[in-house]
This record gives C-alpha cells, structure tokens and sequence, in this order.
C-alpha cells in the first residue's frame, strides 16, 4: 500500500497491527480492513477495551500475572497452597495450567527464557525476585514449569542452580511435554499429567 492510496492515520494502523504475533504487512491490511468494514461492530468497540485496558491492567507485582488488581486474584485466592511456587515463562502458559485445574499452588511469571541469541540473560528475567519469594522462607517446592526446549531447559537449570542451597525441592514437568512444545498449546490432560509427574530438576 502506498502513500497516496492511504492516509497516515490508515497506515500507521496497519503497521502497528503487522506487529501483531502472527501478522505481516499482508494480514494485517485485511485484519484492518475487516475492522474498518465494521466500524460500529468491533472496531469502536476494539478501541474503547483496548484504552480500557492499557489503563487499568498491570502486572501483578507478586507473580506477573496479568489483572486490573494487586495483587492479581490468583495470588489473593483463599485455599491455594503458599508452600509450592510454578515458575512459567510467560503469562500465556499461567493461564494454561490455570485452565487445566491441575495446579493449586502459586504461581512465578519469568518473563522469558535465557536465549544468547536474542540477547536475553538472567538481569533480563525476574529470577531475582523469585528467589527473594524463596529465601523470605515458607516456601517447601519451585516447580519449573518451563517450556521444553533448549533455551527453555537452559533457563530451568540456571533458576535451579539460583535456589541451590535454599532448602527447597526444585523440580521440573515430566518428560511427557513434548520437547520443543509450549503449554499454551497443550491439551488439560497432557499438562495435568506433567505436573503430577513432575521430578527433580537435576535429575
């Protein structure tokens, strides 16, 4: 699309929508042109939630989680089990585990994985706060639920290395999560077995 067939308002939409995961320049002038044919419908409306959003959701300042209250409402919930903490890469594998049932615990959002190729090391990831959560004690297990794949496993020995020496049991999903897979993609029942199987991380 060149200058002249749009304006700036139209081409700065469809550049911020292309960084979109899952969007280039192609889909995201059909995305915008989809929403323009329904302005009153979902484009509007798109744009009072997303101005919603932007102002009142936050990171949980305890796990990472996503919410419009903090501390989020899965670190307020009453009968969840304080002594065990699930460490997840990102939010998106939370709210998997969460959608499973499975886990009662709390939760630990890293942020990421260490990768050398995109430049991101531990001052990058919010591993400090997670052992602070450990070492204020009452802590009993970190399970590290990360995604299985080789930065993913990287990051899981190095969290565990940190809390070497704290007294907690660290340990890992089962094997069971496909190697280069991602929990938000997995089915309640894979991701409820993996955690009931869950084992030493040095192991």
């Amino acid at each position: 699309m060149s200058q002249r067939s749009a304006g700036p308002e139209l081409l700065r939409l469809i550049e911020l929508m292309a960084r979109l995961p899952g969007f280039g320049p192609r889909s995201a002038r059909r995305a915008v042109l989809f929403l323009l044919k329904r302005k009153d419908q979902i484009l509007l409306p798109l744009a009072d939630a997303l101005r919603e959003a932007g102002e009142k959701i936050a990171r949980c300042e305890i796990c990472g989680n996503f919410d419009t209250i903090q501390p989020c409402a899965v670190c307020q919930a009453d009968g969840r089990d304080d002594g065990v903490i699930c460490v997840v890469e990102d939010v998106p594998d939370l709210w998997a585990l969460e959608r499973g049932g499975a886990f009662r615990g709390r939760y630990h959002v890293l942020g990421g994985v260490l990768s050398a190729i995109d430049g991101i090391g531990p001052d990058d990831l919010h591993i400090g706060p997670l052992v602070g959560r450990v070492e204020a004690g009452g802590i009993r297990e970190v399970i590290l639920a990360l995604n299985a794949t080789v930065d993913g496993q990287t990051t899981a020995h190095y969290v565990a290395d940190m809390l070497e020496g704290t007294g907690v049991e660290v340990t890992r999903l089962a094997h069971g999560v496909p190697v280069g897979g991602e929990l938000d993609h997995l089915d309640d029942g894979t991701l409820a077995a993996a955690l009931r199987s869950r084992r030493d991380v040095k192991r």
